[in-house]
């Protein structure tokens, strides 16, 4: 093997290593967000039943969550994968909001999400 292909499955690498933990965050936070919220369309079925169902839907959760932040933790710190997952956490639920559950995002929800948003930019920016 030659450096050049060394070298550009290195860089292959690498690229996967910050992109899996964002795909498997997002995936994470469907299940999160159907766990924590899609019961709201239940609100007649027993409460004991929706937290057994939330918490089996969790489950699913956990196996994206938790590696996503093994592998993310490689090259992210563990505050820059915690202010992504809320930043994904943002975005899922407002589509989940508009989809599934039907509300509208009113303005100061998008004003208060992009303040959310906004620390992103703090975390990921290097102040050095």
């Amino acid at each position: 093997m030659d450096i050049t292909t060394t070298n550009t499955t290195l860089l292959k690498e690498i690229i996967m290593r910050q992109i899996y933990p964002l795909i498997l965050l997002t995936i994470s936070n469907v299940f999160m967000t159907f766990a924590w919220y899609g019961h709201l369309k239940y609100k007649s079925t027993a409460l004991w039943t929706v937290i057994l169902a939330s918490w089996g839907i969790a489950f699913f959760e956990y196996c994206f969550q938790v590696p996503a932040n093994r592998i993310g933790h490689d090259y992210f710190s563990a505050a820059q994968l915690k202010i992504m997952q809320e930043a994904i956490t943002i975005v899922v639920f407002c589509i989940f909001s508009l989809l599934y559950l039907k509300e509208e995002i009113k303005w100061n929800y998008l004003v208060g999400f992009a303040l959310i948003l906004l620390a992103v930019f703090f975390v990921f920016k290097k102040w050095d």
